[in-house]
């Protein structure tokens, strides 16, 4: 996709985004660059626009069991702007410049709290039974997961990249951790269609990668 439709696509979405909240024209502008400027920062290979515009589609294919489509889709959008790979404190950070931003944008405070609620649950990927938001965020945020074996190996590729200063023996120990995590879950993702669809792919991919790992 060529990057000046990929942009316009997604200026679009953020504009569609924020036309409930009746936000000004020239400030959704500027919003929208400083996101792409967080979003195309140095050492960024798999936390950027491409992330981004990936979750936001997949919450399109989950809508059906979202309860405010409005606030999943600027936690999306805000969930991995900060992002520094040597900090613990990325999804606070991000939530802060999430609150900010979008108290700028005169967004409604209690929609401000959901969305900040739902970038900290980005945090360790978990979600109550009945909070069908962060469900669908999750989901959306590990769909990676079960993609095909070449984008996936596309998606490793780009974390080791972003992981670039810890050295190989190290990386592997931590990210066969972060792996093994996932498959102790009793269920990865956690929407009817993702548990059905995308649970096996993701297994699979997982256990893929930690063999992977394992004969380096």
């Amino acid at each position: 996709m060529a990057t000046e439709n990929f942009m316009d696509i997604l200026f679009y979405n953020w504009q569609h985004t924020l036309q409930p909240f009746g936000v000004d024209q020239v400030a959704a502008e500027k919003a929208f660059n400083l996101l792409v400027e967080a979003y195309s920062t140095p050492g960024r290979y798999y936390h950027t626009l491409k992330h981004i515009d990936r979750v936001l589609s997949t919450i399109e294919i989950l809508q059906g069991y979202t309860n405010n489509l409005a606030a999943i889709q600027l936690a999306a959008w805000f969930h991995d702007v900060v992002y520094d790979t040597k900090a613990k404190d990325n999804e606070e950070r991000s939530a802060d410049y999430a609150f900010e931003l979008l108290s700028n944008l005169g967004i409604p405070e209690s929609t401000i709290t959901t969305v900040t609620r739902l970038i900290l649950n980005t945090k360790d990927h978990q979600a109550a039974v009945n909070d069908y938001d962060s469900q669908v965020l999750v989901d959306a945020d590990l769909a990676i997961l079960a993609t095909n074996q070449v984008d996936y190996e596309e998606y490793a590729h780009t974390i080791r990249q972003e992981y670039g200063w810890v050295a190989e023996a190290e990386y592997i120990t931590g990210r066969q951790q972060v792996l093994e995590r996932f498959l102790q879950r009793s269920r990865i993702y956690f929407t009817p269609l993702m548990s059905e669809f995308a649970e096996p792919s993701a297994r699979g991919n997982i256990q893929a990668e930690i063999q992977s790992l394992l004969s380096r």
